[in-house]
């Protein structure tokens, strides 16, 4: 197969149509069109349906199937590349999860690009945990990081993070107290955000009580905005407490329901066969991230509670393993 033909390909899947396929790639369409023919009589099946006089496609069930193919088709060759033009070099391609990206990840990722003594070349990408899994399976991704396990043979999986989870308000209409009881709490204010599956049964037991969450949200950018709003409150793991105390507009408490919530679990997950080099690799981008967890005082947090009303600070435990 030809690089050039699925890179095509996967554009037009994209954007199903043949005129801004043309455009992003700087070609004519009736080279788009050839592209396309031509894979197709390679693989012997219709990956697009074409009508005369109408720029749009539409993906064949064959299509669909190609399409995960194609992805890491790409990813090897470009792996390949890299091995053949700079054997010096360190690649890994990693999939973390959005408030892990967001709130640990990014710094640690500008850290290595800073360092001198590797060479190391990172493809980052964001996923939910059990898609994670999937792109491990398929070895499009050497790396990812995920809240749950799951018994796959040809994955390796281990705790690297514990965390306590916190609560935080919007710092207008908050019930300034050090510790609060989820009860005291409008319930039509939460900002839910599902951390993993024992966090989900336990909030539906103590928190909701079976109740559906008013606002629920999966990414971290949109927790954020979300408790811009008076009175809005939501239940956080410590390092997205960290992350949310740079803001001065937030309240952040221990919880202080009997029953406390289970602690967020955050694995590490890659393939038995990652290869010595991506191993090594691998150990760099574990340094790093115990040293980011020490010197951003994580591990600290649990000493004592000492907050006023005029200075929320960030409260929180994890551990490092």
């Amino acid at each position: 197969m030809n690089q050039v033909d699925i890179e095509t390909f996967l554009v037009l899947v994209r954007t199903k149509n043949i005129t801004k396929t043309a455009e992003s790639l700087s070609v004519s369409q009736p080279t788009i069109s050839h592209r396309l023919k031509a894979l197709e009589d390679e693989l012997h099946v219709p990956l697009l349906i074409r009508r005369k006089g109408y720029k749009k496609v539409a993906i064949t069930p064959q299509g669909m199937e190609f399409i995960p193919i194609a992805q890491r088709w790409l990813s090897l060759m470009r792996e390949t590349m890299m091995l053949q033009n700079e054997v010096e070099e360190r690649f890994l391609s990693v999939a973390c999860t959005d408030t892990l990206n967001c709130c640990i990840m990014r710094d640690i990722y500008r850290k290595i690009r800073q360092e001198t003594e590797y060479r190391l070349k990172l493809r980052l990408s964001t996923h939910y945990s059990y898609e994670i899994y999937d792109l491990l399976e398929n070895r499009t991704v050497d790396v990812g990081f995920v809240y749950h396990q799951q018994s796959y043979r040809d994955i390796l999986s281990e705790p690297v993070l514990k965390e306590k989870m916190y609560l935080v308000q919007a710092a207008e209409g908050a019930i300034p107290k050090p510790k609060i009881n989820t009860d005291e709490l409008n319930p039509e204010k939460e900002i839910y955000f599902v951390w993993e599956a024992n966090y989900e049964i336990w909030h539906n037991e103590v928190v909701s009580h079976g109740k559906r969450p008013p606002l629920e949200v999966d990414s971290y950018p949109l927790l954020e905005e979300s408790l811009l709003d008076a009175e809005s409150w939501a239940i956080v793991p410590v390092t997205v407490v960290n992350e949310l105390n740079k803001r001065e507009n937030i309240w952040i408490s221990a919880i202080g329901n009997r029953r406390k919530p289970p602690e967020r679990t955050t694995y590490l997950v890659h393939s038995r066969e990652l290869g010595e080099e991506k191993l090594a690799t691998l150990q760099v981008l574990r340094r790093n991230i115990e040293e980011f967890y020490q010197a951003n005082g994580l591990d600290q947090y649990d000493k004592r509670i000492n907050m006023t009303p005029d200075e929320p600070q960030a409260l929180g435990s994890g551990s490092f393993h």
